[in-house]
């Protein structure tokens, strides 16, 4: 951080809480929850973005990845969710193993690296059909990362089938899962799963079955869905839970804020949170989750635009490409179902950035990373990406 900005933060009234995160120390519930009200969000920002270059220098990451929705029927029920239907309604759907492979050689041409597919908990579903459906990915892009199933689901089929989460896990691995999306979080908080998701696992659930993921080998995610009936000290103790598994297991890859789309839900009555809401914690979590390699801003949900500032209050990803998306369209969001790669890296650069394309693990692909004259990494070299998808209001 620059003294002119330095001097700014401090003038802010954020003095105690930059000097901390200068000396790298750890900052505690009281100072999330001033960082969460402080009035003066380009400087919370500004402290975010002091972590975040310090962290990632200049770079912003993205993946060329396709969304696959497998099901849509779900028992759970949760008042949030515009998504899900149950078995009998007109519009239920389950993905067969071969519509599946149909929605991916769709894209075949395209250099995707990942298949993010979650969805609805359907008790009519054997164990068999979750492993053929990732075989089949594997056959169709041998070479994909599968990163599938919340820690939600894998609960759901540990109770349906008889099994261990353990033995479930180890299922799914053995068929060619990767790593485990973040979803399914929601706010980690028993006043949260009471009032909205009580047919779901508890915050205990949730963590000890991330932490059991990572010990077997795979990683994940971990997603904060505000902006409904939560608290802002909800919201921090959300982020301590994460930072203390985080703690025990470095299995996280990334902490994804997610305002809530109210829109087709039964909480249809609560406005959606604005873009400065988003904006705040991102750069929050930036400075709370000071164990979580990454920070994404998932356009999807905040919108292109939104996620581009994004990477200057301390996000260094935007996420992919997507293709597909259906649980937060069904909510309301705005977003395009896709952008191609031309369209991600014309978002990175206009904002200052440099771009690295990366694969699930965070591993930068088709370039060579290296350190600036200050030790922050740069792509040496980048290659020329093509695509086109739905515009954005940006050079194709």
């Amino acid at each position: 951080m620059n003294p002119l900005q330095k001097r700014y933060v401090e003038r802010s009234g954020l003095g105690q809480i930059a000097a901390r995160v200068l000396a790298g120390a750890r900052l505690d519930r009281q100072d999330g929850l001033t960082l969460c009200r402080h009035p003066d969000l380009l400087a919370v920002g500004a402290l975010a973005n002091h972590v975040r270059e310090a962290r990632h220098g200049n770079i912003a990451y993205y993946v060329v990845n396709q969304h696959i929705n497998h099901t849509n029927v779900c028992v759970a029920g949760c008042k949030f969710c515009a998504f899900y239907r149950t078995a009998r309604q007109p519009d239920a759907y389950v993905l067969s193993p071969q519509d599946v492979e149909r929605r991916m050689l769709e894209h075949i041409d395209q250099p995707i690296r990942e298949i993010h597919m979650v969805g609805g908990i359907n008790p009519a579903l054997p164990f068999s059909y979750y492993t053929d459906i990732i075989r089949t990915m594997k056959r169709v892009r041998p070479d994909v990362h599968v990163k599938a199933f919340t820690m939600v689901e894998i609960a759901a089929m540990a109770e349906n089938f008889g099994m261990t989460v353990e033995q479930v896990l180890l299922g799914l691995k053995e068929a060619g899962l990767g790593s485990i999306p973040g979803g399914g979080a929601e706010i980690l908080t028993d006043h949260a799963h009471q009032v909205l998701f009580k047919g779901k696992i508890d915050h205990r659930a949730w963590i000890e079955i991330a932490m059991t993921a990572h010990r077997l080998g795979l990683k994940s995610n971990a997603t904060m869905m505000f902006g409904h009936v939560e608290t802002l000290e909800e919201r921090i103790d959300h982020m301590i839970l994460l930072r203390e598994a985080q703690d025990g297991t470095a299995g996280f890859m990334a902490f994804i804020p997610l305002a809530f789309h109210p829109e087709n839900t039964r909480l249809a009555h609560l406005p959606k949170p604005s873009a400065a809401e988003e904006l705040r914690m991102l750069a929050v979590g930036r400075l709370m989750l000071d164990n979580f390699p990454h920070i994404k801003a998932y356009w999807i949900m905040m919108t292109p635009r939104v996620a581009q500032a994004g990477l200057h209050f301390g996000a260094d990803d935007l996420d992919g490409t997507v293709v597909t998306e259906e649980i937060y369209h069904r909510a309301g969001s705005t977003s395009p179902q896709m952008v191609s790669t031309r369209q991600l890296i014309d978002l990175i650069e206009e904002a200052g950035r440099v771009p690295v394309e990366r694969d699930t693990l965070y591993n930068p692909v088709s370039q060579e990373i290296g350190r600036d004259p200050a030790g922050r990494r740069v792509p040496r070299a980048r290659p020329p990406h093509e695509g086109t998808a739905t515009d954005l209001g940006v050079s194709p």
